[in-house]
């Protein structure tokens, strides 16, 4: 069980899916937690559930791709719980298409959220991180940055470009003592796979040596891991959470 009493976490894209497990893991490991999304409904909900778990709760709707947003939300984490830990870049989105066909408006959408957003959020945490000599960041990559997969070369690109940012991150600011890793997950259940036929979801399992989806609490306890002094040692990693579909 993983001890985070006292620590400050942001995460980026946590009002469903994989982010709000993460920031519901975080709470219950007695963080304060900070959490931002682009529906400003949804974040304020989902300030309301955390807030059960009895530590502090900040909350802001924020477009992740804008500077000014990305600023915006980590002063007011450091304003509203007195601080800064840890961050989680989780905010992702997709726009699916063969490349013959994808616009560059969706092929720039998606870099701009997955990619910039990744790096507008820690360029921001990492002014706060670096002056306190501490910190830790976990970028949430993909199993698609790592092997690729036809009609999503944005989503893909987005996504091994976090890789090379991670790792980037790790050398600049390693001197700091900040730690930067990854997480790449594989298919994970959510209300998107679940969607998904029995006969799609078979199919799926052939290439899963685990031949099961990720729980969302699966790629928590990866990312409570790296984030964790559990770590302490642990930087410029990729950590993959796959069930085996890329070995």
């Amino acid at each position: 069980m993983f001890d985070f009493k006292g620590q400050k976490v942001a995460i980026t894209g946590a009002t469903r899916g994989i982010g709000y497990a993460l920031a519901e893991a975080f709470a219950q490991a007695g963080a304060d937690v900070a959490i931002c999304g682009t529906h400003e409904d949804a974040v304020q909900e989902t300030v309301k559930k955390l807030a059960a778990f009895g530590g502090k709760v900040f909350g802001l709707r924020t477009d992740i791709s804008s500077e000014d947003d990305c600023a915006a939300f980590i002063e007011g984490t450091v304003k509203e719980l007195g601080g800064l830990d840890v961050l989680v870049n989780n905010a992702g989105i997709t726009k699916d298409g063969l490349v013959v066909r994808m616009s560059e408006a969706d092929w720039n959408s998606v870099l701009n959220v997955n990619l910039t957003g990744t790096f507008l959020m820690s360029k921001a945490a990492l002014k706060v991180m670096f002056k306190k000599r501490s910190g830790s960041i976990v970028n949430i990559s993909s199993v698609i940055g790592q092997m690729g997969n036809a009609g999503q070369a944005n989503y893909a690109a987005s996504k091994a470009g976090i890789i090379g940012l991670t790792k980037s991150l790790a050398k600049e600011f390693g001197s700091r003592g900040v730690r930067v890793n990854a997480v790449a997950p594989g298919f994970v259940r959510t209300a998107m796979t679940d969607a998904l036929s029995e006969e799609m979801k078979e199919k799926a399992f052939e290439s899963i040596a685990l031949k099961r989806f990720a729980e969302p609490q699966d790629i928590a306890k990866a990312v409570m891991f790296l984030a964790s002094q559990d770590a302490a040692y642990i930087t410029g990693h990729v950590l993959a959470v796959n069930g085996g579909l890329y070995i």
